[in-house]
């Protein structure tokens, strides 16, 4: 954990710290305890961000050995969901403050302003709670929040999203829509709540499966049982998106590394803010690996889950961070023919995807020379590659044509040929090496060096 000495501005400087630990390959957990408010002002409510820059780190708080293994691990125990537990106010440490009418002041939040086009501050780890009307059954995602004033900020709902839908209904029905903004939980509660659902479905229960045991809610203060929200979070804030009211939001620096362009969002009124006592502010690096590894690896499980059930070969999934959420990478071992094509186009049926690569189990995922090292040797594009155009896919991705509602998307097959009959080697040559006892040797030899020197590049 890094804690700075000095004071950091959470207008641009906060996050500018990020972008220079991520240029230098450094991702601890952050944490500015008394951060420079826009106004000059020194916030007592501490900003914690990079919580889930390291796969590694996110890995472990789930109970992950290794983080390479994520992928079946996350779809497993999402699929297998606990129901979450209910728990009295006074058992709440969210609700140890409460602060409703004039009191629920939105500006007590050290929110930041994080790129140079956002016109102000955004809560960006913010997990929006909705529910169906007609069903009662409630969604959670994080959706960004442009604060204007003490009670009112913006908030986007991407339109393909849950909560858009569960929204829509409301307002069909001549209502304003019920909205409880939580932030700040452990990070395994953060990656549960991220788990790729059908609808309506409760990310409660897929958030319990993951923790391995029942999440706390308790009631919130506004809407009671019909929106319960994390007991053990830092901060609730609740209120209403107002029935067919939008005002303009952004441009906001997006997941892709742009800056997206101003939006209309619905108005969020603010009826009540709870929290813990000292609680902490948590904040996602927009674009940086801060906010991509989670969803990235939530990602993975959905789209494991996905493909396995087109081609059992399949062993992992991995959504590197530089492809945004735009890529994966698919590992088969011993497919049978026409299997991994199946798993190709299945994976291609994901929204967000746009290209998909898969591999065989001698290459590592997660190594970008040796997914290269795959393109380079194992493909012929005009056999191995093709292209469905036509698909849904996300809109944010800044090379989609003005006005396109569909994108192309596509596959490359990068796994060797299948062998001529079954126990007969694969035709290609074998791959270079060295024996393993002269490897084990070589790092001896290695052992204890200084190599601070050397150059890397």
């Amino acid at each position: 954990m890094f804690r700075p000495a000095q004071s950091l501005s959470t207008v641009h400087e906060i996050t500018a710290l990020q972008y220079a630990l991520e240029k230098q390959g450094r991702r601890p957990i952050v944490v500015i305890d008394k951060p420079t408010l826009a106004d000059g002002k020194t916030s007592d409510m501490p900003v914690v961000c990079n919580l889930t820059a390291s796969r590694a780190l996110v890995a472990a708080a789930l109970g992950i050995n290794d983080h390479r293994s994520a992928a079946p691990i996350y779809a497993k125990k999402t699929g297998n969901p606990i129901a979450p537990k209910v728990v009295a106010a006074k058992d709440a440490p969210v609700q140890e403050i409460v602060l409703e009418g004039d009191k629920a002041d939105l500006t007590l939040i050290p929110a930041l302003k994080q790129h140079n086009f956002d016109p102000g501050a955004y809560l960006t780890a913010a997990h929006a709670t909705t529910y169906d009307p007609d069903t009662g059954v409630d969604n959670t995602a994080i959706q960004r929040c442009w604060i204007k004033s003490k009670s009112r900020m913006s908030y986007y709902p991407y339109p393909a999203s849950h909560n858009n839908r569960n929204m829509r209904k409301f307002w069909a029905k001549g209502q304003d829509c019920p909205v409880v903004f939580w932030i700040g939980h452990h990070p395994a509660v953060l990656m549960g709540t991220q788990a790729k659902l059908g609808y309506p479905e409760s990310h409660w229960s897929a958030c319990g499966g993951l923790i391995g045991e029942p999440l706390r809610v308790v009631p919130s203060r506004t809407f009671g049982d019909k929106i319960m929200v994390p007991a053990d979070a830092e901060i609730v804030i609740e209120g209403y998106a107002l029935k067919d009211q939008l005002e303009a939001d952004g441009p906001f620096g997006e997941y892709t590394g742009y800056s997206g362009p101003q939006v209309a969002a619905p108005v969020f009124q603010v009826t009540c803010i709870t929290m813990r006592k000292n609680a902490i502010y948590h904040d996602y690096g927009s674009g940086l690996t801060d906010m991509l590894v989670p969803d990235n690896m939530a990602m993975e499980g959905k789209v494991y889950s996905i493909v396995k059930a087109v081609a059992p070969s399949l062993t992992n999934v991995h959504v590197p961070a530089q492809g945004r959420r735009f890529h994966a990478y698919l590992q088969f071992s011993k497919p049978g023919p026409g299997e991994v094509r199946d798993g190709l186009t299945a994976a291609l049926a994901y929204r967000r995807l746009k290209m998909v690569i898969a591999v065989d189990d001698d290459i590592d995922l997660f190594d970008d020379s040796e997914m290269m090292f795959a393109l380079a040797t194992r493909v012929q594009w005009s056999r191995d590659s093709f292209s469905i155009d036509g698909l849904s896919g996300s809109l944010l991705d800044p090379s989609t044509p003005a006005g396109s509602k569909t994108l192309s998307k596509m596959a490359i097959d990068a796994t060797f040929p299948l062998p001529p009959f079954a126990g007969a080697p694969s035709p290609v040559p074998p791959r270079s090496q060295v024996p393993a006892n002269a490897l084990t040797n070589a790092a001896k030899v290695l052992a204890g060096v200084d190599m601070s020197g050397w150059p890397t590049l």
